[in-house]
């Protein structure tokens, strides 16, 4: 009766801490993060003396630190996410 009670807290200490819905979410999180970190890339002048301008654009200031904000949201619901299993 020992040995099995054993094998049961040792099956169950062998699970995951997340499910693969939460890692389906996470991986999507940190797609959005990337395509935020893509989104803000560029703008920059090739002459250390001109300046350019696009630096400033719309694009670069307030689209890509939206989507990245996004993208930590659905990070921190991933983590939030409870498990279907837990009854």
């Amino acid at each position: 009766m020992g040995e099995s009670k054993r094998k049961k807290e040792a099956k169950e200490s062998e699970k995951f801490i997340f499910e693969k819905e939460n890692y389906k979410f996470m991986i999507i999180g940190l797609a959005v993060i990337a395509i935020g970190f893509i989104l803000m890339a560029g703008g920059g002048s090739d002459d250390p003396n001109v300046f350019n301008p696009e630096i400033f654009s719309w694009r670069r200031i307030r689209l890509a630190p939206t989507v990245i904000l996004i993208g930590f949201a659905i990070e921190v619901y991933a983590i939030l996410l409870k498990p279907k299993s837990a009854k």
